[in-house]
């Protein structure tokens, strides 16, 4: 019983904030400065930013924000929070991983990794040693304990967040994201502070950003970029997921080029 009531109490605080989601988007208050931002970069895309302290969402193509893609590396999240929380890796400092001489697709991923270094090298063939030492039955467990967007993962224990076919929606991010900043996901307090901890991004004396870029490429028709975390900033979180079509390499920084011009927008930071 008392697991049962954990579930309805972390489904019931998931969809807390959907109302105010769901009357920004009857109200049409999709916000011009958003709006503004992606029209400069000539961009197809959504953001979502959600205003913690107001419970106030701001938006940028309502209708994207509710279609589902391929996470790719903003999955590193995740795999990080699960890994802990199963104990494959001890803390966030422990090396997991030892490169061993084969092709990899940048040079930085030629490295031992931990939890903190390959996050922020976004050091693929780490996080699919990762996966496979999880495996699919305890990632399929944890997957649906954090309701993550389709559920769906397949018999590709190393893939299924790069090609499918687990998806989710820049909304979902959102949800998630709220919760893991605020340390209320189903995991341990500790195990959640360590994964907001190599998480961030940048550290100025009016905010703190946390998040994770991404690059959906395989088994699809138009490449999807990701940027998503939060920004604690003024007493408030405000936190964002923007994803957008994006088939160029080199158009890359602009994930994060138009995520901090729309936070700014919003005065976030």
């Amino acid at each position: 019983m008392p697991k049962l009531f954990k579930l309805l109490l972390f489904v019931f605080m998931l969809c807390l904030p959907l109302a105010a989601y769901a009357d920004a988007v009857d109200n049409g208050k999709s916000s011009n400065s958003l709006d503004d931002v992606f029209n400069r970069y000539n961009a197809n895309g959504t953001m979502v930013i959600y205003d913690v302290k107001n419970n106030g969402y701001y938006l940028h193509n309502a209708k994207r924000a509710e279609k589902r893609f391929y996470p790719a590396s903003t999955f590193k999240i995740y795999n990080s929070l699960i890994a802990l929380s199963e104990g494959v890796v001890k803390d966030a400092g422990e090396v997991f991983y030892h490169y061993s001489g084969e092709p990899v697709f940048l040079e930085s991923w030629k490295a031992d990794a931990s939890l903190r270094s390959a996050i922020k090298l976004s050091q693929v063939p780490a996080y699919k040693e990762l996966a496979r030492r999880i495996g699919l039955e305890r990632m399929q467990n944890n997957i649906n304990k954090l309701h993550f967007g389709n559920q769906k993962l397949g018999n590709k224990i190393d893939s299924f967040w790069l090609e499918g076919p687990l998806k989710i929606s820049a909304l979902e991010q959102v949800q998630l994201l709220t919760k893991l900043a605020q340390h209320k996901l189903p995991f341990s307090e500790e195990t959640q502070a360590q994964v907001c901890d190599i998480t961030v991004l940048q550290k100025a004396p009016a905010y703190t950003l946390h998040g994770k870029t991404g690059w959906a490429t395989d088994n699809i028709k138009t490449p999807v970029g990701w940027f998503v975390g939060w920004v604690e900033a003024k007493g408030n979180t405000y936190v964002f997921a923007l994803n957008m079509d994006l088939a160029d390499a080199q158009n890359l920084p602009q994930r994060e080029e138009i995520a901090l011009e729309c936070l700014k927008a919003v005065k976030a930071i």
